[in-house]
């Protein structure tokens, strides 16, 4: 009796110390933080939520798939039971059978129909029929010397630039030679949603391009330090109020080895956008927008003979009108398309006959549409992501396009991404919100199925994070702005801490929203875990809230974005543990145009600012932003001179960085170069940094330099 008391008093001991080291470990465990590395890189992607690899839909079916482990696995989207599977050997038997190398792993891939698989490997495009295991070369790609590739419909043709040429096969096109001429490349620098410089026609068989007159605008200078001696290319680079380039679309016919240009007409000096064929491939449309960006027309062109045939309709705004979506033509019938606009204050669908008669107004309300997701079998609904439930978050919308009756599919509060199936019948819902970081479900869009096939396990349950709230509060006009605030890790009710805001505050971004982490990346709680509160808020100006809370910034950049800066400035002083002698701020672009803004107009706010590529004087950015926003400034010389923060450095209080990328072409070195010139001339001693051979943004291994450096300054000063 007493040996058996003995084993249970030894067992039991052995429990409580093996129990012990558990809660030991798992303590540990749940309390590392992120070094710079692993909050920049994300413990080089290591952090960063899973994904199912390559998923997709089976097109024209109602099968998806996706890679796991090296086989492509393909699932009935009813039963989420698997059906077939795909290894890497198969492919590799037919390759051998070609007399081709085999691959390393199952390639990056496109379903082109419900038995075909398309992908790229030794530079040239193969098909692969994954039921009979035929294997068929489309056409030789060789990526690193096509750039801008777009190939045609059926893959048979492929259009490319070599320098500022272009070129379809083995065959250049044109051949522009002197500098000054692009061809095939992305004009009006990457405004109105442009993002490709070629067209293909839908019968496959014509190219429309964009060609490019840039001797007009001004060249300036990118140092090139690493030559002996050093030397500089050079970038043509449209500054608001000068001359600006000049756009044309010309059409290469592939038949008979012809080029028309399309006669858009005087002025020259307007922007060309959202091109699209018709679907008959017999006319093309141009939504034309003047320089001043306050008009819109989309216009038809003959695609044979490059004549005008029409004005289809027009859109006017005293602010700006900002196409960025070509017309989407309804399958069921090619004389109707579906056109994007903010004309009654938000981003919604219209839906046009090709006469340009105004047929309906498709989605109504004040919420934004955010992206056309695909249509039903039939074409009776269209299904898009939208703004409805709330400005932070993204759900799935159908909407029926006779009745406009509306209804959102996606149930849970928070982000989701949506794949239709080809005939609308079910959906690929990937779903994220601040706790969650990444769900996938199959639903069917009548509702009976909804199917849950993947969670990605927290990539941060070992790391103590700071608690992230999202809250709202009112500007000076009532407008709802959105934040999001972090507080320090181990945090105690009776200290006081320090806050670094980072912020944007400009055109196009939208920092706040209901995704993992609340949309805040890494080096944020990297912050809160050095003691920090990090505190963001979306102002006007920032995207996704209508056309008026955006345009609330026209002709006077960085005004009211200060006010609502600010704003959230009183929130942070009344929450009791902040020291309000210890707030400092760091933005990058526009962001750095707002953190030297509210160190310099707003001085004694902020203790410490850290400016990343900033705009200093608007009349030194490029045209086509700029003047969207601010007119010329001939036209706005009060909005130019209140915004040029050269008029501000007398009154900097405090500490500020400022750092720059040296082949910085787009918020060009000399903005923050003249800036410093000026701070030396009125005797104000500021820090200064240069990346020497990295452009806009600092990026690769050097960005963990960057963000330790920008971090260092908060330690040392803030």
């Amino acid at each position: 009796m007493k040996s058996v008391k003995g084993h249970i008093f030894v067992s039991i001991a052995l429990f409580y110390i093996l129990f012990a080291v558990f809660l030991s470990y798992t303590a540990q465990a749940q309390n590392k933080v992120f070094t710079i590395e692993e909050a920049v890189t994300a413990a080089g992607g290591k952090l960063i939520p899973k994904n199912l690899d390559q998923l997709q839909w089976v097109k024209g079916t109602s099968n998806y798939s996706y890679i796991e482990n090296g086989v492509l696995k393909i699932f009935d989207a009813k039963t989420a039971k698997l059906i077939n599977e795909i290894k890497k050997t198969d492919i590799d038997v037919a390759l051998i059978d070609t007399k081709f190398d085999t691959l390393q792993k199952f390639p990056r891939c496109t379903w082109i129909n419900s038995n075909t698989i398309r992908f790229v490997f030794l530079n040239k495009i193969f098909t692969f029929n994954v039921q009979y295991k035929i294997l068929d070369k489309l056409i030789d790609y060789n990526a690193s010397e096509m750039e801008n590739a777009d190939f045609n419909n059926v893959y048979s043709n492929v259009a490319y630039t070599k320098g500022n040429n272009l070129f379809i096969n083995e065959k250049q096109i044109t051949f522009d030679d002197k500098s000054g001429f692009v061809n095939g490349q992305v004009v009006h620098r990457n405004e109105f949603g442009i993002n490709k410089g070629t067209f293909w026609s839908p019968d496959n068989d014509k190219l429309a391009y964009y060609h490019l007159d840039e001797h007009l605008v001004a060249e300036y200078p990118i140092y090139q330090l690493h030559n002996r001696p050093a030397d500089a290319r050079t970038i043509r680079y449209p500054i608001a109020g000068t001359p600006s380039h000049h756009a044309s679309l010309c059409i290469f016919n592939t038949k008979n080895n012809t080029t028309v240009t399309i006669k858009t007409g005087e002025p020259k000096e307007k922007y060309l956008t959202n091109i699209v064929w018709t679907p008959d491939a017999k006319n093309i449309l141009i939504a034309e927008v003047n320089r001043a960006q306050n008009n819109m027309k989309l216009n038809m062109y003959d695609a044979t003979s490059g004549e005008f045939v029409k004005t289809l309709f027009e859109e006017n705004n005293e602010k700006w009108v900002e196409p960025e979506h070509e017309p989407l033509f309804l399958k069921s019938d090619s004389k109707k398309f579906l056109w994007w606009s903010e004309r009654d204050g938000y981003n919604h669908l219209y839906l046009y006959d090709i006469s340009g008669k105004l047929i309906k107004q498709i989605t109504k309300g004040n919420f934004v549409i955010t992206e056309v997701n695909g249509f039903d079998k039939n074409e009776e609904n269209i299904f898009v992501t939208t703004t409805a439930i709330s400005p932070i978050e993204r759900h799935l919308m159908i909407v029926n396009l006779k009745t406009g009756k509306s209804k959102i599919l996606s149930s849970i509060s928070g982000t989701h991404t949506s794949i239709v199936n080809f005939d609308g019948s079910y959906v690929i819902d990937i779903f994220q919100n601040q706790t969650t970081p990444r769900q996938i479900r199959i639903i069917s869009t009548n509702g009976k199925i909804n199917h849950l096939i993947y969670t990605a396990p927290n990539p941060l349950t070992d790391y103590k994070l700071g608690e992230t709230t999202i809250g709202t509060i009112k500007a000076n006009d009532g407008t709802e702005l959105f934040y999001r605030l972090i507080k320090p890790i181990n945090f105690n009710p009776d200290a006081k801490y320090p806050v670094v805001v980072y912020l944007y505050n400009g055109p196009h971004l939208q920092l706040v929203n209901n995704t993992w982490l609340g949309g805040a990346n890494y080096w944020m709680q990297y912050m809160a875990q050095k003691g920090y509160y990090v505190f963001t808020i979306d102002g006007r100006g920032s995207m996704n809230r209508g056309f008026n809370f955006e345009s609330a910034i026209f002709r006077k950049l960085g005004t009211v974005e200060m006010e609502d800066q600010l704003k959230g400035i009183e929130f942070l002083k009344t929450l009791p543990n902040v020291d309000a002698d210890r707030i400092g701020i760091h933005g990058w672009s526009f962001g750095g145009f707002m953190t030297t803004s509210l160190m310099t107009r707003q001085p004694g706010i902020y203790k410490v600012g850290v400016a990343g590529g900033p705009v200093i004087d608007w009349g030194l950015y490029e045209i086509m932003y700029t003047e969207r926003y601010m007119d010329t400034p001939d036209e706005n010389p009060d909005g130019y001179k209140n915004s040029n923060l050269l008029n501000y450095t007398k009154n900097l209080k405090g500490k500020l960085l400022m750092i720059h990328g040296g082949e910085d072409d787009v918020v060009l070195w000399q903005h923050s170069l003249l800036y410093i010139e000026k701070c030396i001339k009125d005797g104000i001693q500021i820090d200064y940094f240069v990346y020497p051979h990295h452009p806009h943004n600092v990026s690769g291994k050097d960005r963990i330099h960057l963000m330790e450096k920008i971090s260092n300054y908060f330690f040392d000063n803030l």
